[in-house]
This record gives structure tokens, C-alpha cells and sequence, in this order.
């Protein structure tokens, strides 16, 4: 969980960006919505205190779990329904249920039906860890093209592939998001711009200085920073896979103004991934400072 200061400013950051162009397609003035920066993907709701809002939780919950999932029609529906409860943009993974008919041409239909009809903006988000499809590069560079898509996370760490797609659609006004803190850094290398990073729920402020090196172009910092974030995110993504198992026990965070290593606890059956001691060392290194910026 990011820390108060922290999450505020990335509240902040994201309602900046969603809020030029919000409620469908561009009007024509100017680029379609900003999707640019860093992104914690997270859905829990905060109350103005900063505080896990546990009520609104559940509602949500509630709502996720009434919807069909996978195809077209239902993705139109979804997407309509959240932007009636005031999403500013929809993030629509590949379908994939049946796998082999998953070809470019009926990726490219199912994509222009959801964004002809969706009121909000469409991102195209590509993960083939999770379901065994790649969004074809041939595919997002057609779809690049429709005014209600503004861009793509791409979550397969191929940064070839990420380069590929920000040169092939570089004429439309079209962004691309890195799906992971692990490869942020050479995405922005060859042209991401920002990234959907489960690691910013955890190291908020360090993912958003390695952005702002890269912006910057303070490489050499910016490689020394990514270097220090890659067993974390791969501790990470450990942790993430056994809470999905049901073993929330593993890894418990408390809330503070400040984290430190203290407000981790772990059982003593836990292996000693050294992703978790680096992360716990940049909490603690960075405490102090980085915790107290501005994300």
C-alpha cells in the first residue's frame, strides 16, 4: 500500500492526466486523453483520510462479481457500467476463452466494436502470462488508428516488442504503458510513456523517481535505481502469486506515515527472498526522504 503522501500525489498525478479529455473520444483539440506516468494498479477505495474505505470495497467487489466476463457484448456492457460509476478510462484485456480463433482480425473486430460504443477511453492491455495471448503487434498498430483507443499496457516484458510498437504507431496519437517496474526503465528507453507497475502499491516513490530520471535523462541513475528494483519486483510478484493462493498470512502491512521494516511481518516459514530484504532496505534507506516527496 502506498503511504498517505505518496498515494495523495499519485491521486493527483492520475486526475491531471485523466482529466483533459475525459468522457469518450477526443474532441478534436489537441491529443486524445494523457495516459503518460505511473500507475499503482490498484482498486481499492481510499477515504479522504488516507484510510482503506472498506465499505466501498465491498460495493465494488459486489459489482465486479456480477459481470460476465470475455465476450464483446459483455466487454461493451462492463465498460459501459464503469464509466457510469465514474471511470475515466477502461483498461480491456485481450479475450482469449478460445484461444486458437484469437487471430488479428478477430482481436481487431472485437477491440473497434468495445471502443465504437465505449463512452470512455480504451486501453488495449496485453498480458500473455496470464492468457496465453499476445496482442499481435499488426493488430495494435490497426487499432492505434481508432480515436477512442489512446494506447496499450503491455505487460510480456518483451522490450523489442514494446520498441516495435511505439515506432510502428508513432504518426497516431497513441501511448504506450510498460506493465511492470522490472523493464520500466528500458521502456522508457524506446519510448513508453510511464507504466502500470504493481511495485508503486509498495515502493511508490522510488518507481515514480526512476520516471522522473528517466525523463530527465539521468541514465546512469535512472540504471542504478531500475537495478535496485528488480529483486523487489520480483519479490513482488512471488508475494502476489501466494495471496492468490489464499496465503495472505505471508505478508502483512501495516499502515503508517512512514514504512519501515517494522511494519512488515513475516512467519518464520516464509523463505528469505532476497527481493524482500532489498525492498525493505529501500524503505528504510529512502524512508525518510523519499517517502516525504512529492510522487
Amino acid at each position: 500500500m502506498l503511504g498517505p503522501r505518496v498515494w495523495s500525489s499519485v491521486r493527483q498525478g492520475l486526475s491531471r492526466a485523466l482529466s483533459s479529455t475525459v468522457g469518450g473520444w477526443a474532441s478534436g483539440e489537441g491529443r486524445k486523453v494523457d495516459i503518460s506516468g505511473i500507475y499503482p494498479p490498484v482498486t481499492t477505495p481510499f477515504t479522504a483520510t488516507a484510510e482503506v474505505d472498506y465499505g466501498k470495497l465491498e460495493e465494488n467487489l459486489h459489482k465486479l462479481s456480477t459481470f460476465p466476463f470475455r465476450a464483446t457484448q459483455a466487454t461493451v456492457e462492463m465498460t459501459v457500467s464503469m464509466a457510469q460509476v465514474g471511470a475515466d478510462a477502461a483498461m480491456v484485456v485481450t479475450p482469449c476463452y478460445y484461444h486458437g480463433r484469437m487471430n488479428s482480425a478477430a482481436l481487431i473486430h472485437h477491440y473497434t466494436k468495445v471502443a465504437d460504443l465505449s463512452p470512455i477511453p480504451v486501453v488495449l492491455y496485453s498480458v500473455p502470462a496470464n492468457t496465453g495471448l499476445d496482442l499481435p503487434v499488426d493488430a495494435v498498430v490497426t487499432l492505434s488508428k481508432h480515436p477512442n483507443i489512446v494506447g496499450i499496457k503491455d505487460s510480456g516484458g518483451d522490450v523489442t516488442r514494446i520498441g516495435l510498437i511505439v515506432h510502428k504507431t508513432r504518426r497516431q496519437d497513441f501511448q504506450v504503458l510498460a506493465g511492470s517496474a522490472g523493464f520500466l526503465l528500458a521502456s522508457y528507453a524506446v519510448g513508453a510513456v510511464g507504466g502500470v507497475c504493481a511495485l508503486a502499491n509498495v515502493l511508490g516513490a522510488q518507481v515514480c523517481q526512476l520516471e522522473r530520471l528517466c525523463l530527465t535523462g539521468q541514465w546512469e541513475d535512472a540504471q542504478k535505481l531500475q537495478h535496485r528494483l528488480i529483486e523487489p519486483n520480483t519479490a513482488r510478484s512471488t508475494l502476489s502469486q501466494h495471496l492468490k493462493r489464499g496465503k495472505s498470512e505471508i505478508f502483512r502491512p501495516l499502515c503508517g506515515r512512514k514504512l519501515s521494516s517494522r511494519y512488515f511481518l513475516f512467519p518464520s516459514s516464509f523463505p528469505p527472498y532476497s527481493g524482500f530484504r532489498e525492498m525493505l532496505r529501500l524503505l528504510e534507506h529512502d524512508g525518510g526522504q523519499a517517502w516525504e516527496e512529492a510522487c
